[in-house]
């Protein structure tokens, strides 16, 4: 039962989308917002971007905080954090006393420069906590201390938003596993890949907006050491969206570019593409005949018509129940009976009015979302200047596996692997996952006039303050990580460069630096400009405290071959019958040729002609294509 269960437990790892959807649906905190006089307007300026500058109707994102709730205190610190206003004490409380008769329950605190001098907003946070002590109190210089204004506004008015909501949800959890008898640690998933103790989860509230996904390619990490793949694509494909990620050498990339609901959130993240593409996508024809598929989503409920719970709309699910893919009895291990018939009359519906005939219209929407996810890899592989075709995918979620072998050979990638675990990784790889502190620091100027000493300095002061945040919660080993946001003098943008394998402690540390700036800018922009200056932004530091993992060792039995269950009639192009096997029941060292279709409880696999799946020591497809 769930008391002896949670006695024998000794650490309980927790991904949450309570801070998400707290911002996609607008249901925070009422947040006020204290910053440098004359700069209480910068949530509405932003940038002087729009997210879709050919739509002439689209609206900029209604800020988190209203007008009369952003107001100014007097104060200013200079770009070098010198003081050129003291903070007006006066000022201060006059500001507190409005927010406290609008019955704030969170504010955000941001003044001008704070990341080179958090004094005014430590000063600021004292007299809060004095006059409004319920309320939940949100630093830029603690949210994100780095340079960029609108970003680090917009960042640490997004965790007051979410701070309150997170904040009770954790201490809930936190008294219920108590009281059930649990006394182990309790982590956060974070957006980053690692893991928070519960409190500084709760004070870093933001820092869980993505971690449900995040979960996903933690798992998708841990997958790299157990395929001896060091670079994958991860593809997770669930209901309503594809999630997709590169992992180059084993890991992911790291943006500190995010927006949520149109809402910059630019604390450090895995960068994660996601495509309104999943099995509930729905399937239409515009005005010119044109076959679309998503982005929009029949969702759970009433979910695609095969659901029998009231949709209409012909969606990826019944297009690939109309195609034989789907077995209508055996639908999460036969504890859900499908609709066929609501399926055939969906897609039929969209086949008249394409003048095709249903299986035909039902190929076609299976051939559409198929593209589109293979170009949506196409554009990540750009982004990040590598070719899709030196990796492998690794596919999870519930559909990916009737979707992934198709994908692959659109990008001309060789090798697919479905893990066992597929339609729950996302839950799996947060117990593969580590205690992780991200630090920034911004130190503007020409990498070279700074020096390796001053470099080398930097980096250690950083250092020590991750290990100190580390050792309240963790007493293991530990690894340090390095990157720095460098950019050519000329430039107005800058990219984040990973040092790992640079030797601090060397004398030519600034010529590694700069060799590395080099060659990533060749990787992501085709060129490099070695006669130019390079000027360093902003210095970034992790501090992993390394936790016990899942064991590596394989989990299956070995066994011989394993017969199919029977067959069932699917089309490839033109009706067979295809062999149909139990994906828990397939042993190691099983190989199959396709065409097959692997069953289990919650996900099913499709192998095409010419394709190979290869059972691995750990129970999962290794296919291999032809």
């Amino acid at each position: 039962d769930l008391l002896t269960l949670l006695a024998e437990t000794e650490r309980i790892v927790h991904g949450t989308t309570v801070a998400t959807n707290a911002l996609l649906e607008r249901k925070g905190a009422k947040v006020g917002l204290l910053t440098t006089e004359g700069h209480r307007d910068i949530l509405e300026m932003r940038e002087g971007l729009k997210d879709d500058r050919y739509n002439l109707r689209m609206p900029p994102p209604v800020p988190l905080v209203p007008r009369a709730l952003r107001i100014g205190v007097r104060e200013r610190l200079r770009f070098d954090g010198s003081v050129a206003t003291p903070l007006s004490r006066a000022s201060l409380a006059s500001a507190i006393r409005k927010l406290a008769q609008a019955g704030v329950e969170a504010v955000a605190v941001c003044y001008l420069h704070a990341y080179r001098d958090p004094s005014h907003e430590l000063a600021t946070r004292q007299v809060l906590a004095q006059r409004l002590p319920e309320v939940y109190i949100s630093l830029s210089s603690e949210v994100l201390p780095q340079i960029k204004e609108y970003e680090r506004v917009c960042t640490t008015v997004v965790n007051a938003y979410v701070g309150p909501k997170l904040s009770r949800y954790l201490g809930n959890l936190a008294e219920r596993l108590k009281a059930a008898g649990y006394h182990g640690d309790v982590l956060i998933m974070q957006s980053h890949g690692g893991v928070a103790p519960l409190l500084d989860a709760a004070r870093l509230a933001a820092g869980a907006i993505l971690s449900g996904p995040a979960g996903g390619i933690a798992g998708s990490r841990y997958c790299t050491r157990l395929l001896d793949e060091n670079n994958l694509i991860s593809f997770d494909m669930g209901g309503t969206s594809t999630d997709i990620s590169v992992l180059e050498n084993g890991k992911p990339y790291l943006t500190g570019d995010k927006s949520v609901s149109g809402l910059k959130v630019a604390l450090p993240s895995i960068d994660i593409h996601t495509l309104g593409a999943g099995g509930g996508s729905i399937a239409y024809v515009d005005v010119g005949g044109i076959l679309h598929v998503g982005p929009e989503s029949a969702g759970a409920d009433p979910g695609p018509a095969c659901y029998g719970k009231g949709g209409t709309a012909a969606t990826v699910t019944d297009a690939n129940l109309v195609l034989g893919y789907l077995d209508a009895a055996n639908f999460l291990g036969g504890r859900t009976l499908l609709d066929d018939s609501a399926a055939h009359g969906a897609v039929a519906a969209v086949a008249g009015q394409l003048g095709i005939t249903p299986v035909a219209a039902a190929e076609g929407i299976h051939r559409v979302v198929n593209t589109n996810m293979a170009e949506g890899i196409r554009i990540v592989a750009a982004r990040r200047g590598v070719d899709p075709r030196r990796f492998a995918l690794l596919a999870f979620g519930g559909a990916a596996g009737l979707h992934i072998t198709e994908v692959a050979r659109m990008l001309e990638i060789r090798r697919v692997v479905v893990p066992r675990v597929a339609a729950v990784l996302s839950a799996w790889g947060m117990l593969a996952t580590d205690l992780r502190y991200e630090l920034v620091r911004t130190h503007v100027g020409e990498v070279h006039k700074i020096g390796s000493a001053e470099l080398r300095r930097l980096f250690a002061d950083m250092e020590a303050e991750g290990r100190a945040r580390l050792a309240h919660a963790f007493s293991g080993p530990v690894s340090v990580r390095r990157a720095a946001d460098m950019r050519y003098g000329e430039q107005i943008f800058e990219i984040t460069v990973p040092l790992d394998g640079v030797d601090v402690e060397a004398p030519s540390l600034i010529e590694q630096v700069v060799e590395r700036f080099h060659r990533r800018h060749e990787e992501l922009y085709t060129y490099s400009a070695p006669d130019q200056e390079v000027v360093l932004v902003n210095l970034r530091l992790a501090v992993v405290g390394e936790l016990p993992t899942l064991p590596a060792e394989p989990t299956v039995q070995p066994g011989g071959p394993v017969a199919p269950l029977g067959s069932r009639r699917a089309y490839l192009g033109v009706w067979q019958e295809i062999p149909v096997y139990d994906l828990d029941a397939a042993r190691p060292g099983h190989e199959v040729q396709g065409p097959a279709i692997f069953e289990s409880a919650t996900t099913t696999v499709l192998v095409r002609r010419g394709d190979r799946a290869l059972v691995t020591p750990h129970g999962w497809l290794d296919i291999r294509l032809g």
